[in-house]
């Protein structure tokens, strides 16, 4: 079986398993299904907005497509989220996403 069948397989056993959410938007990103991806990371930041690790790819995503303000919204988002969970590695991935798209749009 696909590993995205035995993801899609093991979400629909747990509905509210962050970690498979996670991992499916991953397989879908990689696999180029970006709209299928973006569902996925969304659908888990419902769920669980403390699921830290999925802000920055989501905005990766957006930013991705040339959605900058989208990006930064959710760059945003995440960065609280560090900072509320005390996460210093998660807040200094997004904070310097952050810039760096930052400073891809000032040029």
């Amino acid at each position: 079986m696909a590993r995205l069948e035995q993801l899609l397989d093991l979400l629909e056993q747990n509905p509210k398993d962050s970690f498979v959410r996670f991992a499916l938007a991953k397989e879908y990103e990689n696999a180029g299904e970006v709209e299928k991806a973006l569902e996925y990371y969304s659908t888990l930041l419902q769920n669980n907005p403390d699921y830290v690790g999925a802000y920055f790819h989501l905005a990766q995503l957006h930013a991705d497509r040339h959605q900058n303000e989208e990006a930064f919204r959710v760059y945003d988002l995440g960065i609280a989220v560090a900072k509320k969970l005390g996460d210093q590695h998660a807040l200094s991935e997004l904070s310097s996403a952050r810039m760096n798209l930052e400073m891809e749009d000032l040029l």
